[in-house]
């Protein structure tokens, strides 16, 4: 196919040729021109060969005939490409753009050159040409823009392609990280707003909104935003979020529960937003215990959650409600959750084990943690407390004075460590040592 193009080709130049000509030299002529066809031809097939260093000296003897051909200035671009001689190679191609700026494949040798050498500020004149031929080199055009970090040029390429071809991964990303400099991102916002007014049935323009008012932590327009896709496109996931604020306003806790699970089972949704969700359900089930099984559901959606451990959270939220027996159950669910051991919860969990006089399982689980953490004395108290409520005072002697070794600078937990030394002295009989620690207890309250 490229050899009978050549050939048609060839025959055009014959024929130009011979207008140029004197009538009275026809052999001349014919001499000329197969001279000419046979050093291309021989340049054609060293190319094919790879002996690019042959094919440019056939070249230069086409040159000498017809100086002023395009083709054969881009051929000898080609091959000097190909030796890596790359500024033979763009003055030969930038030579073919000047005699027929109008073929397309000229500027594209500019181009790989340019490309080839990295230099892109030379390559955006040469792509701007070659959007004259087709306009899908403006997708060359932002690339180039991002690499001369031409940011504010590229946005403007980037939002038209946007618009005239739809999104694409790779402006996205090139959107990514233009945002991430902050100054770009209050154009970006007005240009979604007005893609949202102008086509209020495209997805992807208010996720982008979202995006980018989540990632700057204003919560309450991501829900504003999460209104308007709500009513423009109810099925999306994002929707939910609206969807869920909405049955919990009008107190609908199964549609509130279903909204929710989409909305936390979404991938799309970002962590702040599915913890506020939780958060806002955990209020809804303290005066809608019902639905706690929904709850104790949802807190599986968080399992690989590396920041935050829920039930834990959860657990909180029922001790500052001092409802013990929901804080014991959401400690025990964040132990089981827990990659590691966690001091605090543990802690949380001994103090709700108290609260509800589960003894044998206070004992049982101090015990347990002070053999995993020697230094905290915090276990040793609750091991004593647990003993001496089980009438196991020795133990619970031997426990409490271990643990006071490792008592440091903490008054209160002192006072404790004594009552608590005095109630097991108590239990063992021992009325001397009893005053002793319940004397020493009051002494440091006073303080």
């Amino acid at each position: 196919m490229k050899k009978s193009s050549l050939l048609i080709l060839f025959f055009v130049l014959l024929s130009n040729s011979a207008l140029l000509l004197a009538q009275t030299e026809p052999e001349d002529i014919k001499l000329e021109v197969n001279k000419f066809q046979d050093y291309f031809f021989e340049a054609l097939k060293q190319k094919g060969i790879e002996n690019y260093d042959k094919a440019i000296v056939s070249l230069e003897q086409c040159l000498k005939i017809e100086p002023e051909n395009g083709t054969i200035h881009f051929e000898l671009g080609k091959n000097y490409l190909a030796l890596k001689d790359y500024k033979n190679a763009y003055t030969s191609f930038e030579h073919a753009t000047q005699i027929d700026p109008t073929n397309k494949w000229f500027w594209v040798g500019m181009y790989d050159v340019n490309y080839a050498t990295k230099d892109f500020n030379n390559a955006i004149y040469v792509i701007n040409k070659l959007i004259g031929f087709d306009a899908k080199f403006k997708e060359d055009l932002t690339s180039l823009y991002m690499s001369t970090n031409q940011y504010d040029k590229a946005l403007v390429v980037i939002n038209e392609l946007d618009e005239t071809s739809g999104k694409s991964d790779r402006r996205e990303a090139y959107k990514a990280q233009i945002f991430s400099q902050g100054k770009y991102q209050n154009a970006e916002i007005a240009n979604l707003l007005a893609q949202i007014q102008a086509k209020p049935g495209e997805e992807s323009n208010y996720l982008s909104l979202i995006f980018l008012y989540s990632k700057n932590n204003e919560t309450d327009k991501v829900l504003e935003t999460a209104k308007k896709l709500e009513l423009a496109i109810p099925t999306s996931e994002w929707a939910q979020v609206s969807l869920f604020k909405t049955h919990l306003d009008n107190n609908d806790g199964e549609k509130a529960v279903k909204a929710m699970n989409i909305a936390l089972a979404s991938a799309k949704i970002d962590s702040k937003i599915k913890h506020r969700i939780l958060n806002e359900f955990l209020i809804f089930v303290n005066t809608n215990p019902q639905f706690e099984p929904d709850l104790e559901k949802a807190i599986a959606y968080f399992d690989n959650d590396p920041d935050i451990n829920v039930a834990k959270e959860i657990g909180k939220f029922y001790q500052t409600k001092k409802q013990w027996v929901s804080a014991v159950s959401y400690y025990e669910l964040a132990n089981k959750k827990g990659s590691e051991v966690d001091i605090e919860t543990n802690l949380l969990l001994l103090q709700a084990y108290t609260e509800t006089k589960q003894f044998e399982k206070l004992t049982k689980n101090a015990v347990e943690m002070i053999d995993i953490f020697p230094a905290q004395p915090q276990f040793y108290y609750y091991a004593g407390l647990g003993c001496n409520q089980l009438t196991q005072f020795k133990k619970a002697k031997d426990i409490l004075e271990t643990g006071l070794d490792y008592l440091v600078d903490d008054p209160t937990l002192e006072i404790n460590f004594n009552i608590q030394l005095g109630e097991a002295y108590s239990g063992l009989g021992d009325s001397k040592k009893k005053e002793f620690y319940f004397s020493k207890a009051n002494q440091l309250l006073k303080k």
